[in-house]
This record gives structure tokens, sequence and C-alpha cells, in this order.
């Protein structure tokens, strides 16, 4: 049955091109089987050799949850190394793991993270510029003259950087317990990333790339995420935005409820004078009229009890033919009674 061309495609077609146009010129024209305008529809390029596996509502959770590690890391640094660290996130985007890798330098400072309940490994790469200051600052240079050389890091200097990446996975573990409780660990450590094959080349991968300052130097860190890895906990960061609002909306509920009905509830209050001991003899012989003599000077006050918990001090009284106690202050932690 041969093809037959509707109307409107028709015109379509020839309306494309108007007098004046340059015939040469492509024109872009948009064939659906359904009757509607799409004189509005925004047509936009797509790479079939770069797919988009994460949204953007879920880059955006990541880029967030990384500036939040950015923060953390950027004042635990400051904290060890005495100065002041700056560490913000320059980008956030996702690539294959080929690109990432075609654009690192070597040698570099490049480690691989794994996480005790992700499969799978993820790897924070730090760039020369910035780890041989910090390698300088801990030996006690200034790093006003400091020449970077182009050698992979000795065992020395290995050792010093692992102090910074333990207190940098620190930092990462808690921006991610928000999502969920992880605990970051480096499995390995290379300093040519040609040689690292974590994940396909053409494997989708997030890069979350980190600026980093100090004093006169600066540099970049790298944090690599396969997809494949964070694809469990994909589902969970998706839903953190609106679910940290409804879940404090829902906490605030819950506290009311609670203040509410604990406001109802009676409790048993006693003012306790003075406290002494005496013997079971004169417990028996006691009678109408015996004095019992304590420590306590008659001019101390009284505690107030709550639930047999002490809370107030205050002076008992008389108020409207009736026993009284006049509240002075509450009692502290570390009072005396």
């Amino acid at each position: 049955m041969p093809d037959e061309v509707a109307q409107n495609e028709t015109e379509a077609v020839l309306g494309g091109f108007e007098a004046g146009d340059d015939p040469d010129t492509p024109v872009r024209l948009i064939f659906t089987r359904d009757k509607r305008d799409t004189s509005d529809v925004e047509v936009i390029p797509y790479d079939f050799k770069r797919p988009e596996r994460v949204s953007k509502d879920q880059m955006r959770a990541l880029q967030t949850l990384h500036e939040s590690f950015a923060r953390n890391f950027g004042a635990s640094l400051s904290g060890f190394l005495r100065t002041i660290v700056e560490v913000r996130v320059a980008t956030c985007e996702q690539m294959t793991y080929g690109e990432f890798i075609a654009g690192l330098p070597n040698p570099t400072s490049f480690n691989l993270i794994k996480a005790d309940e992700l499969e799978g490994q993820i790897c924070l790469e730090i760039s020369p510029l910035i780890i041989y200051p910090i390698i300088d600052r801990l030996l006690g240079g200034t790093s006003q003259d400091l020449f970077i050389p182009q050698r992979p890091m000795t065992q020395i200097e290995g050792r010093l950087v692992s102090n910074i990446t333990s207190r940098g996975l620190t930092a990462l573990s808690e921006a991610w317990e928000g999502v969920r409780k992880l605990q970051f660990e480096v499995s390995a450590t290379e300093s040519n990333p040609q040689l690292v094959q974590i994940v396909p080349p053409n494997e989708v991968v997030v890069v979350v790339g980190l600026e980093t300052r100090m004093s006169n130097r600066a540099g970049t860190m790298n944090l690599c995420i396969p997809y494949n890895v964070i694809e469990p906990v994909m589902g969970e960061l998706a839903a953190q935005s609106w679910f940290s609002v409804a879940r404090g909306d829902l906490d605030h509920k819950i506290e009311q409820s609670i203040t509410r009905n604990l406001s109802r509830a009676p409790v048993n209050v006693s003012a306790v004078i003075a406290e002494t001991t005496i013997s079971l003899r004169d417990l028996a012989e006691m009678q109408v009229g015996d004095l019992i003599a304590t420590e306590r000077p008659a001019t101390h006050p009284a505690v107030l009890y709550v639930e047999g918990e002490p809370k107030y001090c205050g002076h008992v009284g008389r108020f409207k033919d009736a026993r009284a106690l006049r509240i002075e202050r509450a009692i502290k932690a570390d009072d005396r009674l």
C-alpha cells in the first residue's frame, strides 16, 4: 500500500522554503503522527556516544551533597595544616570514563576508594599543583618558591598524602550520611591514571571538580563516581530534597502532639526540707512533740522533687491558709544537695 502524505505535512515541507531563504540551508522539520502545533517544541541534540543516565534533579542533588563535602573538607584541612584552605565545587558533570582519564595529568595522585555498602570503586584525583604545596606545608616549608616535580611521589610523600585523603574520606562519609551511611577507605593508589581501569572507557561517570586554594597556591581535585556504583542509591538521592522537607514537617507535628499529650499528664511533686538518719530505737520511741535535729541550717532552701528527681530550690511558707513553696532557682547539674 503506497504511503500517503498528509496535507499538513506537505504544507510544512513547502513552508520551510519561504521567500528569501537560502535553499542550501538545512531546515529542521518535525514529523509526528499527533495533530498538534510543533512550532514551540524545543529540539535538543542528543549524542548517543555520551548518554545522560543521570537526570538533572539527581545532578543538582549530587552537587549540593558535595558542596557540603567541600565545606567540611576545607575546614578539616584548615585545622590540620594550620592555615586557611578553601575547597569549593567548580564543576559537576557526567562524561565517559575515557574522557575523564584523558584529561588527567601524568603523574598525579590517583586514589582508588571503596565504600562498604556499594559495589565497585570510585577515585579521587589530587593535582600535583596543590598536593606538593600541602606536603611542603606539612614538612615546615612556606611554599613560596616551591618547584613542582614531574615524578611519581615517594613512599614518604605518599604517607603524608594519606593523612589528607583520610580526612577527605571522613568528610565524604559525613556528606553522604543524609542519603545512606557509608564508610569510605582507600584501596589502592597510583601515579599514572592510564594504568587504572575501574570501569570500561565508554561507561558513564559523574565527575565532581573541586578547586582547592591554600595561601598563594591553587589546584584541583576530581572525584570520579561511576554510575553503576551509585545506581543502588540514586532513588534515595532523587527523593532527598523533598523527603527532607516532608520529614521536617512530620517531625514538627509529632513534637507538637507529644508536647500536647504530656502537658496533661499528672506528676507527683514533693518538697524536702532536710534529711537525716536516726536509729530504729529512736523511731520506735518517738512521740508527739519530739524534735528531730538535722545538720541543715533552717535558712537553707528546701528541695522540690518532681517524680523523685530534684528540679528546683525554694522556701517553704504559707499561701491562703495552705502550705506553699516559693521557687527560687532551678537546680544545676553540679549543685551539691
